[in-house]
């Protein structure tokens, strides 16, 4: 049975706090899949979760497809935007981070879901404009 939470955000600020707390509370070993369009407010969240893993700059990795950072355990952040299938992640070696000692992070990670391993974390952002152009609705799924 899964577990569902919703949070809500206004800003762009508290998008990163979100990230933020859920950071303070990773474990080595965990897996976190991001999905939503252009815009909603992925990298914001992954810079929170970052900072709450001791590293001060993050940015999506789209050209590298992973970037690597050292805190207080490794953090593993993907951008899988541009590749088209699982097939494409295979030539990464994404094994080795999406089953490592650190914290695995996900962006576009939809377009990947076949390799998500069982302790995937999801969390999906979307946009509603009539609850003001900032608004996030953030739903996680364990």
């Amino acid at each position: 049975m899964s577990e569902v939470m919703i949070y809500e955000s206004y800003s762009q600020e508290q998008t990163e706090k979100i990230g933020y707390d859920m950071g303070a509370k990773a474990a080595a070993g965990s897996f976190y899949a991001l999905i939503g369009d252009l815009g909603a407010g992925k990298t914001a969240f992954a810079r929170g979760f970052a900072r709450a893993l001791g590293v001060d700059a993050v940015s999506s990795p789209t050209f590298a497809i992973v970037n690597e950072y050292c805190g207080h355990m490794p953090l593993y952040h993907f951008d899988v935007y541009r590749l088209g299938s699982v097939d494409e992640l295979e030539d990464t070696g994404y094994e080795e981070f999406f089953y490592g000692k650190g914290v695995t992070l996900v962006e576009w990670a939809d377009l990947v879901r076949d390799a998500f391993p069982p302790n995937a974390i999801v969390i999906s952002f979307e946009r509603d404009p009539s609850q003001g152009e900032n608004f996030r609705r953030i739903e996680v799924t364990k």
